[in-house]
């Protein structure tokens, strides 16, 4: 039968009570939202870890030698370093698929899966909708791929509306700053670190003919190497990249570790500054 007004109010008592149960293990130490055990993710929030990271990337071609989840891939080592380093922030399960369009004829080999750019959009609206209703007030779109601004901004945008008179102010926000490859990490690989790589700064690819480039070959190696199939490569007599040999493994991965704090410090301090614009609490 119906349940009465007092049994809903008791069942209702009981699932608030178990939702704020102490918890009686240890949590552990993650920054992603998905390794959490509920009551982790609830206390991290309640001890003000309302800061979220929402990364896209996506499955597209990237030439002979490199990974189709390339961006992901950056993602994952990229998120964890930027949210550490900034403290009292997690990272949102990542948005994996990028935006395209699906032609009607059948091309074997074709890159993606991808969304349309409505239904990516919507995607990333929703999230950071969600996001805010877990607890979270700081929500910031950082994309890997260029096609994806236009989404993350659009999403940004729509949600800062619709919460701008929020009693409890949430802040929505599509950080361009981490899309820097060719900004930022071109110009430190051939004019800080002198290594001459043989691609026009603002390019996406260079003489060896690829969409493929030292830099992003350099973080990838760092979170791993088979995603570059570094091993074939060096079989094949082809470990190199725009006229620069990979002098071995150790030696790109170093170089992946520059250009990993690099990205990282030049989004915490493009974050950092849009932080700086907000009224004070």
């Amino acid at each position: 039968g119906a349940q009465t007004p007092e049994q809903a109010a008791a069942r209702e008592a009981a699932r608030e009570a178990a939702a704020n149960k102490p918890r009686t293990i240890d949590g552990i130490n993650t920054v992603w939202i998905e390794e959490l055990t509920q009551p982790e993710l609830r206390d991290m929030i309640k001890d003000g870890y309302t800061t979220v990271l929402i990364l896209t990337g996506g499955v597209e071609d990237n030439s002979a030698n490199l990974a189709m989840n390339k961006h992901n891939i950056n993602n994952k080592l990229l998120g964890e370093m930027i949210a550490r380093k900034m403290g009292k922030t997690l990272v949102a399960p990542l948005v994996t698929l990028e935006p395209g369009n699906a032609g009607a004829n059948i091309t074997p080999g074709r890159a993606g899966p991808m969304l349309s750019q409505a239904t990516y959009r919507a995607v990333l609206y929703d999230m950071g909708n969600y996001l805010r209703s877990m607890g979270f007030k700081e929500i910031y779109y950082l994309g890997d791929s260029g096609g994806n601004a236009n989404g993350m901004r659009a999403a940004a945008d729509s949600l800062s509306v619709v919460y701008a008179g929020n009693e409890q102010p949430v802040y929505f926000k599509h950080v361009a700053e981490y899309y820097n490859h060719t900004s930022t990490v071109q110009p430190y690989i051939q004019n800080e670190l002198k290594i001459a790589e043989q691609i026009r700064i603002g390019a996406s690819s260079g003489t060896s003919g690829l969409h493929e480039e030292l830099g992003i070959d350099a973080t990838m190696a760092l979170a791993d190497p088979q995603s570059i199939r570094f091993e074939q490569r060096v079989k094949a007599g082809q470990a190199e990249i725009n006229g620069i040999k990979f002098e071995s493994i150790a030696w790109l991965q170093d170089l992946g570790r520059k250009v990993a704090d690099l990205r990282v410090t030049t989004t915490i301090n493009a974050i950092s500054a849009y932080r700086a614009t907000l009224p004070k609490p």
